[in-house]
């Protein structure tokens, strides 16, 4: 999975454990009506993967969706989920690698279908 987003927060390298360190930080999505602030996790020797971005820096991050069951000393079950980034790039440089690719003269499947769903051809004539 992957969104596109300002960064907001960009948190420091923690050491959790013996065997564990993680970074956190936030980026804003404002691709809906309301901006969603999404917390986002690395871990091990991932977390250097933030050092070139700066705040306010539109960044795409690639993320696994984790899930994990946790029973209390009561015996009370919770559940908690996190977003593991995998991978960051800035947003404009992903961008202007995609743009030439769309004149190539042989086309992939790919590219066709990026190129039939653009804002200029959501103008059709559907009933509904």
């Amino acid at each position: 999975m992957d969104v596109t987003g300002t960064l907001k927060v960009k948190g420091e390298t923690t050491k959790v454990s013996e065997k564990f360190t993680k970074r956190d930080f936030v980026i804003t999505d404002n691709s809906s009506q309301y901006p969603q602030h999404i917390s986002f996790q690395l871990s091990q020797d991932k977390c250097s993967l933030l050092d070139p971005y700066q705040l306010g820096q539109e960044v795409k991050v690639h993320f696994n969706l984790r899930g994990r069951e946790w029973t209390s000393p009561s015996g009370e079950v919770k559940y908690f989920n996190s977003l593991d980034a995998s991978r960051l790039e800035g947003a404009n440089a992903s961008s202007s690698q995609a743009a030439p690719s769309n004149n190539n003269s042989s086309n992939s499947t790919s590219e066709v279908i990026s190129e039939t769903f653009t804002a200029s051809s959501q103008e059709d004539d559907l009933p509904f």
